[in-house]
């Protein structure tokens, strides 16, 4: 199984929803289903069915955290220099096709968030990038095409 890279705000997050899932959530579906079942027939009985559907939901999404958690290797600031590109850091780019700068930090797969520039270590752009230092010219392959990059800046995260 591979790593699953994670901030320690980005763990401590899953982790809280798991504990509320389990908490929370699990009993108030076990209620509704008790519920459900009160009504009579189960064949024909919507509110049960679709408290079985939230559970079988439920329990996924459980089983996701718990593996996700265990498998979850913590990203630690002393261990990024920002001497080259790696998760946890923002680099600046020079898209050098159209000539605009532009800034990608990476981060693990459940914290990426394109919208804000945080992309996660599984793209292709992410791919990429990991290793490379400033001042050097990346060729990357995206399902759009090439996209070629200079380097000009790497920052680690306040993680």
């Amino acid at each position: 199984m591979a790593d699953f890279f994670v901030s320690r705000n980005g763990y401590e997050k899953l982790q809280m929803e798991l504990n509320q899932l389990k908490g929370k959530k699990r009993p108030e579906i076990a209620k509704a289903l008790e519920e459900a079942r009160a009504h009579g027939d189960l064949k024909e009985n919507a509110e049960y069915d679709a408290a079985k559907n939230a559970q079988a939901l439920l329990e996924a999404r459980i089983h996701e955290l718990e593996d996700k958690l265990t498998r979850a290797r913590i990203i630690d600031d002393e261990n990024i220099t920002g001497e080259h590109v790696s998760i946890g850091c923002t680099v600046r780019l020079k898209d050098l096709n159209s000539n605009q700068d532009e800034t990608y930090t990476i981060v693990g797969e459940e914290e990426a968030d394109f919208a804000k520039g945080k992309i996660s270590i599984q793209t292709p752009i992410a791919k990429g990038l990991i290793g490379k230092r400033v001042g050097e010219k990346v060729e990357i392959r995206v399902p759009a095409g090439v996209l070629n990059y200079e380097i000009f800046r790497i920052e680690v995260l306040d993680i």
